[in-house]
């Protein structure tokens, strides 16, 4: 061997030049983004969705490819087979369990197509025989559902979006503790996402009294591990199966206006007695089964509070429907109305269905007015109402802003027909992302009630005017218009 050549094989590899691993890269995540926009292209529930990905993927996608990984899934894998399969383990458990709540169901005196519309969207009839008790802001709230708490003798159903180890939180962990110490069986479920701050230390204590505690697992699943979508917005309380909270607030303190960096707090819950607290019940048990794969075993004997009592439709909503089922719920309420529609929402981004169901309803004379938050804890969505809030306000829908505190009721009224209490808010998120919830109760009683809580909102904003859009600085339009282009994700 000569020595030149042991010279040759004993020098140490160059380096690959740096433009060349630059370059590899810079395929590599046009490669990604091409395939990403195929799965966008395919999946992506709108139109304007669909166009926006498969653009930002296939030009800047060294920051859409990691955000379409985390915010750009449309559909909640695995869950979709759990809800819609009939054949699934839950299926089979439930269904048996739940056919005595069929002989409840509401049978109207004339036909209607506005109620066999969410009917067929809830998968479930109105059921009457209920009692409802409407309750405004926060110690209203909690009053109840503690009462409802202290009342329960067999079990306790309990699933929060948002839990805080602070003053109501710890009164909340007190009283479970408490109840479970007693031989009540209680299961608590918390959104993984909305409450990554509660410290392991508040669940330990429930965990070591014997409450079951379960986190809704937003990234269980195949395809979902690194998205951040599909969050669980519900707010469910139930006792015995015999009532059943619901509404807008979450456990922490802010929600009872304890917070001096947001100060008072303007929300909207909803207590129902009888046989529809068993469909919130059977809401509860879907997200507590894809939690924990079981079912535990409950009442499901319907506790009819009142022959004659408020028929009460329960309609869960989610990325597992088939359909954009609370979009449809909306767009169906403004439908069906004649007189008037009052909506409440504290994030006001509405997809184009409904924008244009207001705008038609208004010019037919409709009395349509949207009640939304003069200040809101999301920049963007204050920001993206801007663009579209002028076409709306031409056509006759009449925009409240509440000015006494944070507005963060969801809440509806239909002329004197009925009324809807829930978790969902009127934006993408909570028509296509989340897991939410909905209590639609029709009653003129309850309608006029619930009439009546909007008057008083009403008397504490400010009307806007056509001016109040045409009037905004350039800066201003322009905000709206980008922030309004990232309405598929606030």
């Amino acid at each position: 061997m000569s020595a030149s050549s042991g010279e040759a094989r004993s020098q140490p590899r160059r380096p690959r030049p740096r433009w060349r691993v630059l370059l590899t890269v810079v395929i590599a995540f046009h490669l990604l983004g091409f395939l990403s926009s195929l799965d966008a292209l395919m999946s992506t529930r709108t139109s304007q969705g669909a166009v926006a990905w498969i653009v930002s993927l296939n030009t800047v996608p060294y920051v859409a490819v990691p955000a379409y990984w985390v915010f750009g899934a449309s559909e909640f894998r695995g869950y979709v087979v759990a809800r819609r399969d009939e054949d699934s383990s839950l299926a089979r458990a439930l269904q048996p369990k739940t056919e005595e709540l069929w002989s409840h169901q509401y049978l109207a005196e004339e036909p209607s197509k506005h109620l066999d519309g969410v009917q067929q969207l809830a998968r479930w009839p109105f059921l009457h025989g209920n009692e409802v008790e409407l309750l405004v802001d926060g110690e209203a709230t909690f009053d109840s559902i503690f009462r409802g708490i202290e009342q329960a003798e067999r079990y306790l159903l309990v699933q929060f979006y948002i839990v805080r180890d602070d003053a109501i939180g710890r009164e909340l962990q007190r009283r479970l503790v408490e109840r479970a110490e007693a031989g009540i069986e209680v299961y608590f479920l918390y959104d993984e996402i909305g409450s990554y701050r509660l410290p392991g230390s508040y669940l330990d204590t429930l965990r070591e009294a014997g409450v079951h505690v379960q986190h809704f697992h937003s990234t269980r699943g195949r395809g979902n591990r690194f998205q951040l979508n599909f969050r669980n917005h519900r707010k469910i309380v139930v006792a015995d199966g015999e009532q059943a909270w619901v509404g807008g607030l979450n456990v922490g303190d802010e929600y009872l206006g304890r917070d001096p960096a947001i100060g008072a707090w303007r929300d909207t819950h909803l207590r129902i007695a009888g046989p529809s607290a068993l469909a919130l019940q059977s809401v509860f048990l879907e997200d507590w089964h894809w939690a924990t794969e079981a079912v535990p075993e409950l009442e499901w004997k319907p506790a009819t509070m009142a022959e004659d009592g408020v028929p009460v439709l329960i309609l869960p909503s989610g990325p597992a429907d088939e359909f954009e089922t609370a979009s449809l719920m909306m767009q169906q309420a403004i439908h069906a109305a004649d007189r008037r529609i009052w909506i409440a929402s504290p994030y006001f981004v509405p997809d184009e269905g409904v924008q244009g169901m207001l705008k038609l309803a208004a010019l037919s004379g409709v009395d349509v007015r949207v009640l939304i938050p003069e200040v809101t804890d999301n920049p963007l969505t204050t920001h993206a109402a801007y663009a579209f809030l002028g076409p709306l306000l031409d056509a006759g829908v009449r925009i409240y802003r509440y000015e006494e505190g944070f507005l963060h009721g969801k809440a509806f009224v239909v002329d004197d027909m009925g009324a809807a209490v829930g978790t969902v808010n009127l934006d993408n998120r909570s028509f296509r992302l989340n897991f939410e919830v909905t209590a639609l109760v029709l009653d003129p009683a309850f309608a006029r009630e619930t009439a009546r809580m909007f008057e008083a909102d009403f008397a504490r904003s400010r009307e806007m005017t056509p001016q109040d859009v045409d009037d905004l600085p350039l800066w201003r339009r322009v905000a709206a218009r980008a922030a309004y282009l990232l309405a598929p994700v606030l």
